[in-house]
């Protein structure tokens, strides 16, 4: 048995209505949003009453989702600190290729992203940057130059 695909990247978030826009401002598209309980939900997750709030947002192309998720129970747990770093152990970063970088950074700064350094050019291939968004994930973006 081999994987068919996959399906999406979960983030847990504090503000699902801001975490929604800003990914919207990025170009996802809203697919749907629902209310998640009950037994299985909580035999899933491995967690007793769990009572969340999903919005799933698509790229464009169809190919990718991510799944925000705003858990009311049980209450939210902090792994760590609030805003670690990129070289802290666990999922690294979500990236996305973007056709202009600048504009996407100053659309993104506007529901709340700070860049981590700057724009960067990578030989003549890419101009890349990280930047913080929603519940303190980094966000790369990637655009293509050569």
């Amino acid at each position: 048995m081999t994987v068919q695909r996959m399906d999406n990247v979960a983030i847990v978030v504090d503000d699902l209505d801001a975490a929604v826009a800003f990914f919207t401002e990025l170009g996802l598209e809203l697919e749907g949003r629902a209310q998640i309980e009950g037994l299985y939900a909580d035999r899933t997750v491995g967690l007793d009453g769990v009572r969340s709030d999903i919005a799933v947002m698509r790229t464009p192309d169809g190919h990718s989702k991510l799944e925000l998720t705003k858990y009311h129970t049980p209450a939210v747990s902090d792994a760590g600190p609030r805003n670690p770093p990129p070289n802290t152990l666990g999922l690294h970063r979500v990236m996305f290729a973007v056709d202009d970088i600048d504009d996407t950074v100053a659309r993104l700064r506007t529901h709340g992203a700070e860049l981590l350094g700057g724009v960067a050019q990578y030989e003549d291939v890419f101009r890349l940057c990280y930047l913080r968004g929603p519940a303190g994930i980094i966000v790369a973006l990637a655009e293509q130059t050569g």
